[in-house]
């Protein structure tokens, strides 16, 4: 997938606001899916990585008044995989998971299931984008009848031949094509008004 662009700074001015619910009911739709999965991902538990998410939005809730956000100084999202990295690290050290270097191969194990900082990122981006779509799929889908949905899922996503889907649908080739095509444009509009233009 390409490189997505930072977060729209409209949102996170909107999220100053405390009063603000569809900012935050779109900031919470989009990361704390995120926060959770990355946090799954790095081992904790079901609870574990609730816990750590809800941690996490509570800092972002804290310090986004005072956050003066320069999309030139790095993306939103960077700035939030700091404050997940911290909170994951804190959240391993109060379980006392420290990672001693004892030489022994129970600790080498231990340090091959923490990934190096450059892949922890790439972890992060790559689950950003996953969840973007997703979050972006979820939307568009409500808006559509099951047969468009079905046809674009099939031809874009499942790779099916349109003359396959429209005959099993009961639609023209034709038809399976222009739905694909709508919701492609819906998706692409969808995910950039959540970003920068």
């Amino acid at each position: 997938m390409a490189d997505f662009p930072p977060t729209r700074a409209s949102l996170l001015l909107r999220l100053r606001d405390p009063r603000d619910e569809a900012a935050w009911t779109q900031f919470v739709d989009l990361y704390a899916p995120l926060v959770y999965g990355y946090a799954r991902k790095q081992g904790l538990q079901d609870a574990d990585a609730a816990d750590l998410s809800q941690d996490v939005l509570s800092a972002v809730a804290g310090a986004v008044g005072r956050l003066e956000y320069d999309p030139r100084r790095g993306a939103f999202r960077n700035w939030l995989f700091t404050v997940v990295r911290r909170k994951l690290s804190n959240w391993r050290a109060a379980q006392g998971n420290r990672i001693r270097g004892s030489g022994d191969s129970a600790t080498h194990e231990l340090l091959e299931e923490h990934p190096a900082p450059e892949r922890l990122e790439a972890e992060w981006e790559a689950e950003w984008e996953r969840r973007l779509v997703a979050w972006a799929c979820e939307q568009v889908r409500r808006e559509l009848t099951a047969v468009t949905w079905q046809a674009f899922w099939r031809t874009a996503v499942d790779g099916q031949p349109g003359k396959q889907v429209a005959a099993d649908l009961g639609l023209t080739v034709a038809a399976v094509y222009h739905a694909r095509s709508r919701v492609l444009a819906k998706l692409k509009e969808l995910v950039q008004s959540v970003q920068e233009p």
